[in-house]
């Protein structure tokens, strides 16, 4: 008995991915062909282009498995704080130095940097 449980289990599995996955292609594919023709004087795609749409921008976005290229970026914190850490306190003074140069406002490291305007620090030149 519970053998046919799982087989039962199973069976409502594929069916619900299969159903789920055909809504998603058709919702795709509507949009599509509702919003592209009338915007931009694209084509008008079948279920079959629609699939393959949304199994490219699988591709391009997340790539072919694992978290994608947007997970990877989250570890990159350990390594510069390793990186600032192990450099030398005159290291740090030059790091500083050179990014207050190139007028970053998004690397502030002191008061005066976050509130004045970064056309104060830009290098003359550039």
């Amino acid at each position: 008995m519970k053998r046919g449980w799982w087989v039962k289990k199973f069976v409502m599995v594929i069916v619900a991915v299969a159903v789920f996955g055909t809504a998603f292609v058709l919702a795709t594919q509507y949009l599509w062909n509702w919003i592209v023709p009338a915007l931009f004087a694209g084509p008008v795609i079948s279920f079959w282009q629609a699939l393959g749409l949304l199994v490219l921008s699988k591709i391009l976005f997340s790539g072919f498995g694992g978290k994608g290229h947007w997970g990877r970026r989250r570890n990159s914190g350990p390594y510069w704080k390793q990186k600032w850490n192990s450099m030398s306190p005159d290291e740090q003074e030059r790091f500083k130095a050179k990014m207050k140069g190139m007028g970053n406002r998004w690397c502030s490291f002191d008061e005066k940097t976050k509130t004045a305007s970064t056309e104060e620090f830009r290098t003359p030149g550039v």
